[in-house]
């Protein structure tokens, strides 16, 4: 069993153990017991979490930038392709482009035909009204 006393004006620590009971002298660290070795104290503890969470934070935000360049990198990749592609079958649609492997996808004939044919048919319904309401 060790017992322990705590404070700043204790200069000694009883030690008492089933085999020996020994005191330390002001020189020994009150965490070395030669029995059982030694032990880190509350305030050595605490520097060292501290130490080892200020180097995980520096290790995450490293990381995190890390990270992020390369996403932005991607999502640069990816918009500047999807952008290519896009103007690549509007171009296609319009009839800028000439088609590819076979797919002939302009539209623009075929608009031009619908609306010949329904500018014809209004015009040449209007021109027989016209003429019924003379007669």
């Amino acid at each position: 069993m060790i017992v322990l006393t705590t404070g700043v004006t204790n200069k000694k620590l009883q030690m008492a153990s089933s085999l020996t009971t020994k005191r330390t002298t002001e020189q020994m660290d009150k965490h070395d017991i030669p029995i059982l070795g030694n032990f880190y104290t509350k305030h050595e503890v605490d520097e060292m979490i501290s130490a080892a969470l200020a180097e995980a934070r520096a290790i995450d935000e490293a990381s995190m930038a890390k990270h992020n360049r390369d996403a932005t990198i991607i999502s640069m990749v990816l918009g500047f392709t999807c952008l290519a592609l896009f103007v690549d079958g509007l171009l296609r649609i319009l009839g800028i482009v000439p088609p590819f492997a076979g797919l002939d996808v302009n539209i623009l004939d075929d608009i031009a035909e619908k609306t010949k044919i329904i500018v014809e048919n209004d015009i040449s319904q209007s021109v027989l009204n016209k003429i019924n309401q003379r007669i």
